[in-house]
């Protein structure tokens, strides 16, 4: 009993002092990790989509192309900016870039992963894996001992997050996998940006793993297809900063993504709830 109080002083006692905040301290934005456009006026910012220290996720119907913009993010993430980024942005710094696909077999993630390095070259920096023969249970846990184990990681797509559990409806685990993004992001000062399933006829992300991401992330994004359906506008819906203007990208013949100069307006709504 005694061992188990002292347990508690400890644990607390360190909870007390990591988790202090001086309101009189010196107030700094965390870095950036992607941007997207700048802010108007006589002193432009970068108009930040996902900074180091938090998750955002992308919300969209099944098969309304979540994982070409993933792939447009992490283009821009590991070149900086590019013709098919134009103003997407990112910060790379010799960083890695660890991709995680939980939804598709071998053959189709490296598809995806392909189209990273035919458009940014190979480096030892991006590492890919698919992880759909694991149980939820099994990603999970790898994930976390992946992250922990390593060094200099910069950026972490998880595509989908509804696959590091058994029900996007269940409460406890919802909370369980969110309270895990908030730790890493936290703990490895990275940011995290993953997808998740729009509701049909909705623009609410699936289930109770929809509202703690909503309630928790740093910027919430939403894809729209437009009547051209290899076209979809992309909308900051929610952000704990100043939101960025929407855009639109379309995949091209060579089947990779690239931003477009203007935003159609001819968006196909019934199209965009019927997918």
């Amino acid at each position: 009993m005694v061992q188990h109080k002292i347990d508690y002083e400890t644990k607390y006692k360190r909870i007390l002092e990591d988790s202090y905040v001086d309101p009189k301290g010196k107030l700094s934005q965390p870095p950036l990790a992607v941007s997207f456009g700048f802010t108007s006026g006589n002193n432009p910012v970068p108009i930040g989509i996902g900074s180091y220290g938090n998750f955002s996720f992308v919300q969209a119907p099944p098969k309304s192309k979540k994982t070409f913009f993933l792939s447009l993010v992490a283009m821009a993430y590991m070149n900086g900016e590019t013709d098919r980024t134009k103003a997407m942005t990112g910060y790379r710094k010799n960083k890695k870039l660890i991709h995680y696909d939980t939804e598709q077999g071998r053959f189709h993630a490296q598809k995806v992963f392909r189209r990273i390095t035919d458009v940014c070259g190979e480096s030892n920096d991006y590492l890919t894996y698919a992880l759909r023969q694991y149980t939820p249970m099994e990603r999970l846990d790898f994930m976390d001992w992946h992250l922990n184990k390593t060094k200099d990681i910069g950026l972490v797509i998880i595509d989908g997050i509804a696959d590091l559990m058994f029900d996007s409806n269940d409460l406890k685990e919802s909370s369980k996998v969110v309270q895990y993004l908030m730790k890493w992001t936290q703990e490895l000062n990275i940011h995290i940006m993953t997808a998740i399933h729009s509701n049909w006829n909705s623009e609410k992300p699936t289930g109770h793993l929809g509202s703690f991401l909503e309630k928790k992330a740093e910027t919430q994004i939403s894809l729209e297809l437009t009547e051209q359906k290899n076209i979809a506008v992309v909308k900051c819906m929610r952000s704990r900063g100043f939101p960025f203007d929407k855009f639109a990208f379309e995949v091209d013949f060579d089947g990779l993504p690239n931003i477009l100069e203007s935003v159609p307006e001819n968006i196909d709504r019934d199209k965009y709830l019927r997918i």
